[in-house]
């Protein structure tokens, strides 16, 4: 069966001592935010080889890989149907979109969120009324609330700033560090196709913005000004 075989290509490729690093990298110990998460130990590169050579999957055979406990069945998974999304028509787009959201459950990790809500979530809204956003940035699941922000890159790709800061003004409270991290990444993916926007929103918000957002939203700002948002002279 072909999920057997995408099961055991996978096992074949694994390796216990990246394993272990993986485990350590990914803070799967109690009450980190990984917690219980298994790898196999595969890196990203193999994992999107096999990924094209599995393009043929099924939805019920995806919704078996996105069930297992390891952590690159499901990321594997998830590249087939980001790959399945590039070449798929407008009715095969949306029903990778609503398996998306109707497995969020299972994108329990921030690179399965990274590597994947862009490219099919946030294609999907490009065009699209985007309120399943909002509804996401509000959830008590830090990984909805990630695919939130996150998905919004699609949209600063095309220079289309306003859902980004309005999501990011939503999570400017939320005690999460990853949550903290993303926002501040995509504030200076902004930055970086128009400056002036982003600052308008740092200067209204900077002093108050959890240190981590400030420190990755201004990363690549000039010393002596990243040095003035820092200590709270701007």
């Amino acid at each position: 069966m072909p999920y057997k075989q995408f099961s055991a290509e996978l096992r074949k490729a694994a390796s216990k001592e990246t394993a272990s690093i993986l485990q350590r990298f990914f803070k799967t110990g109690k009450g980190e935010y990984g917690e219980g998460d298994k790898f196999l130990g595969i890196k990203v590169p193999q994992i999107r080889k096999i990924a094209k050579r599995n393009n043929d999957l099924t939805f019920t055979e995806i919704q078996k890989a996105l069930k297992s406990k390891f952590h690159e069945e499901r990321l594997c998974a998830l590249l087939i149907l980001v790959n399945k999304y590039s070449t798929g028509d407008e009715k095969t787009k949306e029903k990778i979109t609503n398996f998306y959201l109707a497995n969020t459950k299972f994108i329990n990790n921030w690179d399965l969120v990274d590597l994947t809500a862009p490219k099919i979530l946030g294609k999907y809204l490009l065009n699209r009324d985007r309120e399943i956003l909002y509804t996401l940035s509000i959830s008590e699941s830090l990984w909805e609330r990630r695919i939130s922000i996150l998905s919004t890159f699609e949209f600063i790709r095309e220079k289309q700033f306003q859902d980004s800061l309005k999501i990011a003004k939503i999570l400017l409270n939320d005690e999460h560090d990853l949550i903290h991290k993303a926002v501040g990444w995509m504030l200076r993916e902004i930055g970086k196709r128009d400056l002036e926007t982003e600052e308008k929103f740092l200067m209204k918000h900077y002093k108050t913005m959890p240190r981590t957002m400030l420190r990755y939203a201004i990363e690549k700002f000039p010393e002596k000004k990243r040095l003035a948002y820092l200590e709270g002279r701007k």
